[in-house]
């Protein structure tokens, strides 16, 4: 996985799993607790490993209490 840097804030967040949806939910509980998991996406700005930065699209999951976890980029915007 490309690793990188969010440099902005998230806009556009959307919520596009929640509840069952979440195919991976047993997975984010054993990792970082039981918590109602979301999926989300949004747009910012990143900065890559190789020093680019870019405009992309984010996904990543997010419980209440448990905060932002496993962020990836779907995504350039070119």
């Amino acid at each position: 996985m490309t690793e990188f840097t969010i440099i902005s804030n998230i806009k556009n967040i959307e919520t596009i799993a929640s509840g069952h949806s979440v195919h991976i939910k047993n997975y984010l509980d054993e990792s970082y607790g039981k918590g109602k998991w979301r999926k989300m996406k949004g747009f910012a700005t990143v900065k890559l490993h190789s020093g680019q930065i870019k405009n992309a699209e984010i996904h990543w999951f997010e419980a209440h209490g448990i905060g932002k976890k496993d962020f990836k980029i779907k995504r350039v915007i070119k």
